[in-house]
């Protein structure tokens, strides 16, 4: 059954940049409300702010937190507001994007900038690949997933792939995708899809935090066949696409969103 992404809800973790920041643009330009959750200080709070704002210019219904969304509070806090907005209707679109690790190497390297400990490995894991795991349990708890919502979760080549000092960000990248493969099968029989999208190199402001990134675009941008780097708003697109079916039939995948740059790599 084909759907319209108007007057339905998502909620995106991480949506102040990147690929959140894009996704609720894309799904605000076609009618949908956006539930946000970001962690930003300063000047990214207000940015943060500010986009909320451009985003109901547009008619959208929009609600950010600006909380910790690896914390048990804020998914309480969060899911208890969704489950007032969305009603009986549910989330029909959750979107995990959230880019807070540490960038250490695992042993001393050239540079004696230190390795990563016991407590950074276990926050980088935990952010960004078993909170996943935890929203979705709350959101089931509170009835807000139903049949023909999608869970979409952004991993990377580096999930296979070796850069520098960013061995526990490739861990987290792997768990996430075994997590979704997980969920896939268990939410099946609720008709809920869950699938990962592997995005291409993208400059966002994760990305330039990796030692060495900015060779590595030139890199990428060099061997991608459409001769450019992926960009926000190509995987917001994909998001849009994918989700206008109620169907659960596609699901457990790594979804490739790179304009074919691995085919290359």
């Amino acid at each position: 059954m084909i759907t319209e992404i108007q007057g339905s809800w998502s909620l995106i973790l991480g949506v102040s940049s990147g690929f959140g920041r894009a996704t609720a643009r894309a799904l605000a330009e076609r009618g949908g409300n956006v539930i946000g959750v970001h962690f930003d200080t300063s000047d990214g709070a207000e940015a943060a702010a500010k986009f909320a704002d451009e985003l109901r210019d547009l008619g959208a219904s929009v609600h950010f937190f600006n909380l910790n969304a690896a914390s048990a509070s804020t998914r309480s806090e969060v899911v208890s507001r969704a489950a007032e907005l969305a009603g009986m209707q549910g989330v029909r679109i959750v979107l995990h994007s959230l880019a807070f690790g540490s960038l250490l190497p695992f042993v001393p390297d050239e540079q004696d900038q230190g390795t990563i400990s016991p407590r950074q490995m276990a926050m980088t894991v935990d952010v960004m690949a078993h909170s996943l795991v935890y929203w979705t349990q709350d959101l089931i708890a509170a009835g807000l997933l139903t049949r023909g919502a999608k869970i979409y979760g952004m991993t990377s080549a580096g999930s296979t792939q070796v850069l520098n000092s960013y061995g526990a960000v490739s861990a987290a990248k792997a768990a996430l995708e075994a997590h979704l493969r997980q969920l896939a099968v268990e939410l099946a029989p609720r008709g809920v899809a869950v699938n990962a999208l592997r995005a291409g190199t993208t400059l966002t402001p994760a990305l330039e935090k990796i030692p060495g990134s900015a060779a590595y675009a030139d890199q990428c941008r060099a061997r991608n066949p459409h001769r450019r780097l992926t960009e926000p708003e190509d995987v917001a697109e994909a998001i849009v696409l994918l989700s206008m079916s109620t169907s659960s039939w596609l699901t457990g995948n790594v979804i490739g969103v790179d304009g074919g740059e691995l085919l290359t790599a």
